[in-house]
């Protein structure tokens, strides 16, 4: 199959000033993002980057989940597409980074073969993936999740937020809902290009990160329930303090991932603590255990651990333990041909690279599922990610796009 040429790139600057500008709508309190899935500012967002791939030729197509794909037509009508993208939805306090670099990168890829007049045989589709974050509507990847098949269309429409909102009346409501069936679409390939979301590359000294895995994900809700009291006048011994609790299951998770590394990560993010009051013990507390790894049998043994010494723990405090998982994700292995192809495309561009394993959940990981399917990493400053602070280089920018590029290319095959 032909490859582009040894001194194809893409232009770095307009890559660059796409990223500033997208990063003006939903801006965050401190420099970084606040656009939130189905948000006014999510619907701000889409329609730039529609405006934007318009302009650039491609026509648009939405699914019932409200994913945007944009497509550049191939040569060959029967030949599958080449999907390439992430998602444009933030944290709370996300920067201007995680997943907007990876479709604004696709969007790129798109202007630089317009600009060169360059074809290919199979399509090439620019991907917006609805709820990536999942911070609104858990779980996280829930479009890309429904297009898998891994979760149900009508059950992600139920989905609500903390302010009881549905995810299909607010997909509704920001008027984002297509009528395109999910996971009808059929995928020669998708690539997603990423900030590494840690600190491995930068400390390493490399340009590119070659995904080779990535890793799988539960998330346990655990609600320990024990009995509100006066702090000043419940005696010790006498109370039942679900705070408490949370302390002892927070160690607990600690010293359950300490114990399966390497590469085995857990901790505890969201707690909600009732009544949260200052002067009186907590009676129950709701959080989330969040447990990593990319070998599924150390995902399970942590989770299986939890959930057996928990219980005991909770009750030796007088107080009673429940848990649901609520999010989860079987690790992937990546598809070993298009890997060889980025790892190929960082040593003809003279990029340095390593193998790595993805540490954060990524729309890739349920589309492995049912496409051939990896991703592209580039480093990001100090590993911070899902922080105002959060911050990359053009130049680091600049090489992932060129290693996508060149990766996309060799799979979507130039024609002439």
């Amino acid at each position: 199959m032909p490859t582009a040429g040894e001194n194809l790139r893409i232009n770095g600057e307009r890559l660059w000033d796409s990223l500033m500008e997208m990063a003006k709508i939903g801006p965050g309190v401190a420099g970084g993002n606040n656009r939130q899935t189905l948000t006014d500012e999510d619907a701000e967002g889409r329609a730039l980057f529609q405006s934007w791939c318009e302009a650039a030729g491609l026509s648009m197509g939405v699914d019932e989940m409200g994913t945007m794909f944009a497509t550049r037509p191939g040569t060959d009508a029967d030949a599958l597409p080449v999907y390439v993208g992430s998602h444009l939805d933030t944290q709370p306090t996300g920067g201007k980074y995680d997943g907007v670099l990876g479709v604004l990168a696709g969007l790129e890829i798109v202007r630089t073969l317009n600009d060169l007049d360059i074809r290919t045989k199979h399509p090439i589709v620019v991907t917006n993936w609805t709820n990536e974050e999942g911070t609104r509507f858990a779980p996280a990847m829930l479009a890309s999740g429904v297009f898998a098949g891994v979760l149900q269309r009508d059950w992600a429409y139920d989905r609500r937020d903390a302010q009881g909102k549905r995810f299909g009346d607010e997909l509704e409501r920001i008027g984002w809902k297509g009528s395109e069936p999910v996971g009808a679409r059929k995928m020669h390939a998708f690539f997603e290009l990423h900030i590494e979301q840690g600190p491995i590359l930068e400390a390493e000294g490399k340009d590119i990160g070659v995904v080779t895995h990535g890793q799988g994900l539960r998330w346990i809700e655990c609600t320990v329930t024990g009995k509100g009291s006066h702090t000043g006048s419940t005696p010790m011994y006498m109370r039942r303090n679900a705070g408490r609790a949370l302390a002892r299951v927070t160690e607990l998770v600690n010293e359950i991932a300490l114990q399966y590394q390497p590469n085995a990560v857990g901790a505890i993010g969201h707690i909600d603590v009732w009544p949260n009051s200052r002067n009186i013990i907590p009676e129950k507390v709701v959080f989330t255990v969040d447990f990593r790894s990319h070998v599924l049998e150390t995902l399970e043994a942590m989770a299986a651990e939890l959930l057996e010494t928990a219980p005991g723990l909770c009750a030796d405090v007088g107080v009673k333990f429940a848990s649901e998982v609520v999010g989860f994700f079987d690790p992937p292995a990546f598809d070993e041909t298009l890997v060889n192809r980025v790892r190929a495309a960082a040593e003809r561009l003279g990029y340095s690279h390593m193998d790595i394993v993805s540490g954060a959940g990524h729309d890739a990981c349920w589309i492995n599922r049912v496409a051939p399917t990896t991703m592209v990493m580039c480093p990001c400053k100090d590993g911070l990610s899902h922080n105002e602070a959060e911050e990359i280089t053009p130049d680091w920018a600049r090489a992932g796009a060129d290693v996508l590029l060149h990766a996309v290319l060799e799979t979507a095959e130039v024609v002439g």
